[in-house]
């Protein structure tokens, strides 16, 4: 003898509504770079998302105000010269992202109030030093201006995450490199003077 049992669930009749074009982002050409990040960050004033650029890496970042299709024109941040791998929006400051990229770099970027209206070229602070690409960037959430940034090396069967940590803006930069599974860290030494 066997009863048909049917899963009791709160959620079994709950349908979601869809969004009304003039509220949602529409034509925007998300990159097609296959790599584990969210190619997006939100705060409370803007939205950023990486997209499609030719001759280098590029984000946009919209005000969240600005909704509806997004002309192709729209100015973008593009100081990178490998595609964007991941960005983050700081903390602290609804104004400052980070963005980790192929070319082995990061670059700390301040948004006008307004959003962009021209290309932002030039980062307020360049950080480099990795030796692979930057993949991971996550602000320390309670720290200001520290910035741990990770790169992974597929080239080994034991994957390795190096760690770099990083002040900014206009700080100095110490990085400090871990090692995964056994944790082991040390000091790399080399402290530059961000101007």
């Amino acid at each position: 003898m066997s009863r048909k049992v049917v899963r009791a669930s709160k959620f079994r009749h709950v349908y979601g509504q869809a969004v009304k074009a003039d509220q949602c982002y529409d034509d925007i050409r998300i990159s097609q770079m296959t790599w584990d990040s969210n190619f997006c960050s939100v705060n409370p004033k803007f939205v950023a998302m990486i997209v499609d650029a030719s001759g280098g890496g590029a984000f946009l970042v919209l005000p969240l105000s600005k909704t509806g299709r997004i002309d192709m024109s729209q100015p973008t941040v593009c100081g990178h010269t490998g595609p964007v791998l991941d960005i983050e929006f700081c903390p602290h400051n609804d104004n400052i992202i980070a963005s980790g990229s192929e070319d082995c770099s990061v670059m700390i970027w301040e948004i006008p109030d307004g959003g962009l209206v021209s290309p932002l070229k030039d980062p307020v602070v360049k950080l480099e030093g990795h030796s692979k690409r930057v993949g991971i960037l996550s602000w320390h959430p309670t720290a200001h201006n520290v910035l741990p940034t990770f790169t992974i090396c597929p080239c080994t069967a034991v994957r390795r995450a190096k760690r770099g940590w990083a002040t900014c803006p206009r700080g100095v930069w110490r990085s400090t490199s871990v090692k995964s599974p056994g944790f082991t860290s040390s000091m790399r030494g080399s402290v530059s003077p961000l101007s």
